[in-house]
């Protein structure tokens, strides 16, 4: 077994812990401004720790009372939850028969690219069209309209990434399944899909995360609360002449607990469908 330098090692104990801090340090400046006072937070010289944690921007937004700022942030946390989750969900089931043709038809990969040519579209040059068909749909201020835009953001990035998942399962796999008269479908559904989970799972996670961080097409798209999403909702709170910094650092700490449990659950698979196909045999 080849031994390794302690300097070594703690070279990289370092850049592991150093790698953390960068990535954790705004995470806990966010958390930390959103339990200290207005005092605090204006304190000079600034105040690493709040003399005294306060909760109340806490309970403000987490509240329901009817026409006030909890209802407006829950209410369009729900609706985040919606539109992201139907957008991923439609775009797996898009992204799974397309990226298993392109993988397995070498001849019609040229169509997944360009598709993901596309992306080198700005949002705001298809911003026009999208609007007008979804105003002939009937579709504007709407989570199921919204979803079906993200649905277009979605799918070929999804197909790109199941793509190179299916690759790394042998065709010959299915070849045999096909000569013990297996069909299709049942191919799928008992040999391919169980293979490249992981993949989906991590898929499924950064389709998630892309639905649930993006603002431009929410705010054009929507107006008010039946449909307005959570990016929408943080940008309401800081549009005023006196903006409460702790209060929009406090809903970027609740925006950002979703998608984090949604990475714990999922970290297993995770890990597994980002180091697909690192190593062959």
């Amino acid at each position: 077994m080849e031994r390794q330098s302690p300097l070594f090692t703690v070279f990289v104990y370092a850049a592991a812990l150093l790698l953390a801090a960068i990535i954790l340090a705004p995470i806990l400046w966010l958390f930390v401004m959103s339990i200290s006072s207005a005092a605090d937070l204006s304190a000079k010289p600034l105040n690493w720790w709040p003399e005294e944690i306060d909760l109340s921007r806490y309970r403000l937004l987490l509240s329901t009372v009817e026409n006030s700022a909890g209802a407006a942030f829950t209410a369009s946390l729900f609706n985040s939850l919606k539109v992201a989750g139907m957008a991923t969900l439609a775009a797996i089931a898009v992204a799974i028969p397309a990226a298993w043709a392109v993988s397995r038809t070498s001849n019609v990969s040229w169509s997944l690219y360009a598709v993901i040519a596309t992306y080198m579209l700005p949002p705001v040059a298809l911003a026009v069209p999208l609007y007008m068909g979804l105003a002939y749909l009937g579709l504007l201020n709407s989570v199921f309209g919204l979803a079906l835009v993200y649905l277009t953001i979605l799918a070929p990035f999804t197909t790109w990434l199941l793509k190179s998942g299916f690759d790394s399962i042998p065709k010959e796999i299915e070849s045999a399944a096909m000569i013990d008269g297996a069909r299709l479908d049942q191919i799928l559904r008992l040999i391919t899909l169980p293979l490249a989970a992981p993949v989906m799972a991590t898929s499924a996670l950064f389709a998630f995360l892309l639905a649930w961080d993006e603002f431009f097409y929410a705010l054009l798209f929507t107006s008010d609360l039946r449909a307005k999403t959570l990016t929408v909702a943080i940008s309401d709170l800081a549009g005023g002449r006196v903006s409460d910094y702790g209060l929009i650092a406090t809903a970027g700490v609740l925006a950002a607990l979703p998608p984090v449990l949604i990475g714990l659950v999922m970290q297993r698979a995770l890990i597994s469908g980002l180091t697909s196909g690192g190593v062959k045999g």
